[in-house]
């Protein structure tokens, strides 16, 4: 890493000035809208666990974007979730999405979803499927892979790292990472690291408990809907999106903890959770 990186350990006050609190002339839209394109007909779940961590999350209004009829699970879900397009302030896209088919870039940049993701501008999350898109947008762009998926997208911009070897030292690879490839990176794990150029933050270490299906879907909802009400912020300070990134994860683990009581829980037991983390968060 050359010089010796000074590292932020992220704590509950400073995931509560990440959290916006609504003011009395606030409306749905301008508490922020987040666009969700989640979900696959192999993974159809991650599509309800994205859209509901969001919502339990708090944000304005979300928009759910699907090309593989997901859209009646999330309603039965979520009855508040918006199903036509319209204009958002954040996305995510990927979770629950088979990456091994756009490995090929051109597969993706084709695609529709790329085209609405570069036609609506705003703070993005990219999460398995669409990370082989970090770098090829415009917008502040946040990326959460494990070592595994982040050794193959290294791979792809000629930087040769095993997952053994990101595990072994993730502090100055989730680095080396944002450097490379010019996005803000969440490299998770049982110690899960955010970093942006030479900006490093270390959550605390996570409850063993969370390594279960569907876990990274809920962080990426939990994440997603603070970008949406962020995205002012994040627009005008370039670290912001790493704070809200290590904000949702600190919420993520903080909501496990509560579900597990320390024994075993699901992704989906984790979304009960959200609202009173974030009312504890902000006392």
């Amino acid at each position: 890493m050359g010089k010796e990186n000074v590292v932020k350990k992220w704590s509950a006050k400073d995931s509560a000035r990440c959290i916006l609190i609504p003011s009395e002339i606030d409306h749905k839209y301008s508490r922020g809208t987040l666009g969700v394109i989640t979900g696959s007909a192999q993974y159809p779940g991650a599509a309800v666990l994205t859209t509901s961590a969001a919502l339990a999350t708090g944000l304005g209004a979300l928009r759910f974007h699907s090309s593989s009829g997901l859209a009646h699970l999330v309603l039965h879900q979520s009855p508040e979730a918006l199903v036509q397009p319209g204009p958002v302030t954040a996305w995510i896209a990927g979770s629950g999405i088979d990456g091994r088919k756009y490995e090929n870039l051109s597969t993706w940049l084709r695609h529709r979803w790329f085209k609405l993701l570069h036609r609506q501008s705003v703070p993005t999350l990219l999460d398995a499927g669409a990370l082989y898109l970090a770098g090829k947008l415009d917008q502040p762009t946040l990326i959460t892979p494990h070592a595994r998926e982040l050794s193959k997208l290294l791979a792809l911009h000629g930087i040769s790292a095993s997952s053994e070897i990101i595990e072994a030292n993730p502090q100055e690879w989730v680095l080396r990472a944002s450097s490379a490839l010019d996005v803000t990176v969440l490299l998770k794990g049982s110690v899960t690291y955010v970093a942006r150029n030479d900006y490093l933050i270390e959550l605390p270490k996570a409850t063993p408990w969370l390594a279960t299906a569907g876990s990274g879907d809920v962080l990426a909802g939990i994440i997603g809907a603070l970008i949406a009400t962020n995205y002012i912020e994040i627009l005008n300070d370039p670290n912001r999106l790493a704070d809200i990134a290590a904000t949702g994860a600190f919420i993520h683990n903080r909501a496990a903890l509560a579900a597990s009581g320390g024994g075993p829980m699901t992704a989906s037991s984790l979304i009960g959770e959200i609202q009173q983390i974030v009312a504890k968060l902000l006392k």
